[in-house]
């Protein structure tokens, strides 16, 4: 039986080691025959969404690791959408209804409510928090 895996990070992209360890778990579980069907990004998770990111040439590029993720492997990749709008992180809807110029958020990245992470909750096997 293969597990169905959510996991839901809350730690930014750089400044902890968290998002690195779950993107880590995220492609080890695929690499060993497991679903992750979704990574929600909460809190200051949000910031691995953000296109904006430039980390130094000699760093781990994470945000464009879980696009490829996400792109490979078909995992989604959702933002909380007020988390993400309180830290400047939004979607091109969300710049066209708050007349705002461009998006901010990484391509591959949607953004939802915490009712999709409600949803998502009740269908996984294993939820793991990072």
């Amino acid at each position: 039986m293969s597990l169905h895996y959510v996991l839901v990070v809350t730690e930014p992209a750089y400044g902890s080691q968290m998002a690195r360890t779950a993107y880590q778990f995220a492609a080890a579980a695929i690499e060993a025959g497991y679903t992750v069907s979704k990574v929600f990004f909460y809190q200051d998770g949000v910031l691995n969404g953000t296109a904006t990111t430039v980390p130094a040439n000699d760093e781990f590029d994470i945000v464009t690791a879980w696009q490829t993720l996400a792109q490979d492997h078909g995992v989604q990749l959702e933002t909380c959408v007020a988390a993400a709008l309180r830290r400047g992180i939004v979607s091109d809807q969300e710049a066209a209804q708050h007349a705002l110029p461009h998006s901010t958020l990484a391509a591959g990245f949607s953004q939802a409510g915490l009712g999709a992470l409600a949803e998502a909750l009740l269908t996984a096997d294993r939820v793991m928090q990072f």
